[in-house]
């Protein structure tokens, strides 16, 4: 049996989400902390499952670096599943059949919303480096509109790790009226040097490739070789030293050639191989704005962030993972603990996974039983039982 819901078909037998169709909202301004305007802006956005009688049901997922709005299901054009699709659906974290899910592009983005590679209405051309400075601050407030436009007041939730987890609590210090909770996964309220100094790695190797062009590269040929880099960068972030052993090891290539200087390991082919995907699906220069929209992210705005969450009325989940070495426990502790000192119920995880921060992405299990918990006790208006997580 199926049902179609809010343009996503859910298959309760398979517990799945199926066809989802990415849709969009495009509105007329948007003022910047800048103080740039950017018109029109389009968000590109899609929701799974019901909005109930109340509208307050609304749980709102937030992407990392290079996500996008098909957060679950089949998109119907590719038929590519969602970057969190084992935790949205029917009886999975964010239960469908409880909650209706709402995720959006970033933006900044090259998946549907206004970023560096849409086109300026001013010249005709894609952006280019003529794009604004955005900031964490700058895509809440296209997500506000967002909320605006499907006319929800107020969200049951925020939820999301990594970058998304930034937005998550830009959410709460921004905008606390309209956020009953917060769940932020494997994340930070800012970012520390070494975290800065790999995105700086990676904006570097976009900026040598010749066909870079100072941003200038669209109709022609795309800067590959530096994006590619820069997301084999990444990757090695994202993997903890004990992932790399048990994935990897020193196992070679069965095809690779005399030695060239090619790919002669596998964890070499599997970097050339990400990092060459990666380039077919992301624009180089989105990469350059967001990933400095997260190094200059500072939740408590200067201040420290206990201060900037005094005056919220709201919970939190905090969740970490023990081998995560691009954001360490440490600041997630950082973040429940000012949660917790400006008066919130919060409720810190600390997850024993060996897949570094990849973890957020692949332990769905240990997620799930966090998540389906806090949100059951948020959406039933009773404290959290630690016991129970």
């Amino acid at each position: 049996m199926s049902i179609v819901v809010s343009n996503s078909t859910i298959q309760r037998n398979g517990r799945l989400v199926g066809e989802t169709e990415t849709r969009t909202f495009t509105f007329e301004t948007l003022r910047l902390e800048s103080g740039e305007v950017l018109s029109p802006v389009t968000i590109a956005y899609e929701t799974y499952g019901s909005l109930n009688a109340g509208r307050n049901n609304v749980v709102l997922l937030c992407h990392a670096l290079s996500g996008d709005a098909h957060a679950a299901g089949q998109d119907r054009a590719t038929g590519a599943p969602g970057w969190w699709d084992s935790m949205v659906g029917p009886g999975k974290a964010f239960d469908t059949e409880k909650y209706f899910i709402v995720c959006s592009n970033v933006l900044g983005g090259c998946k549907g919303t206004t970023g560096p590679s849409s086109i300026d209405p001013a010249t005709s051309r894609p952006y280019g480096l003529d794009f604004p400075v955005i900031t964490i601050g700058d895509m809440v407030s296209a997500q506000a509109r967002l909320m605006d436009h499907l006319d929800i007041k107020r969200l049951l939730a925020v939820a999301g790790g990594s970058m998304g987890g930034m937005q998550a609590l830009e959410w709460l210090v921004s905008r606390p009226g309209r956020v009953q909770s917060a769940i932020a996964i494997a994340t930070a309220a800012r970012h520390s040097p070494q975290q800065i100094a790999f995105h700086e790695v990676g904006r570097q190797a976009i900026m040598a490739d010749p066909n870079w062009k100072e941003g200038n590269y669209y109709g022609g040929p795309l800067p590959g070789r530096g994006l590619a880099v820069a997301r084999m960068v990444g990757h090695i972030t994202y993997m903890s030293d004990l992932s790399m052993e048990v994935k990897f090891g020193r196992r070679f290539r069965e095809d690779r050639r005399p030695f060239k200087f090619t790919a002669d390991f596998e964890v070499e082919g599997y970097l050339h191989h990400r990092g060459n995907s990666f380039v077919e699906r992301f624009d180089a220069n989105s990469y350059l704005y967001i990933t400095k929209a997260m190094d200059f992210y500072d939740a408590g705005r200067g201040r420290p962030l206990a201060e900037a969450l005094s005056e919220v009325d709201a919970r939190a989940l905090v969740v970490a993972f023990k081998s995560d070495w691009l954001y360490p426990a440490y600041q997630s502790q950082e973040i429940a603990k000012s949660c917790k000192l400006a008066g919130l119920d919060a409720t810190y995880c600390e997850v024993d996974s060996t897949y570094g921060h990849d973890a957020f992405l692949l332990e769905t299990d240990e997620e799930t039983h966090l998540i389906r918990h806090f949100l059951d006790s948020v959406s039933q208006g009773r404290a959290v039982d630690e016991d129970e997580i």
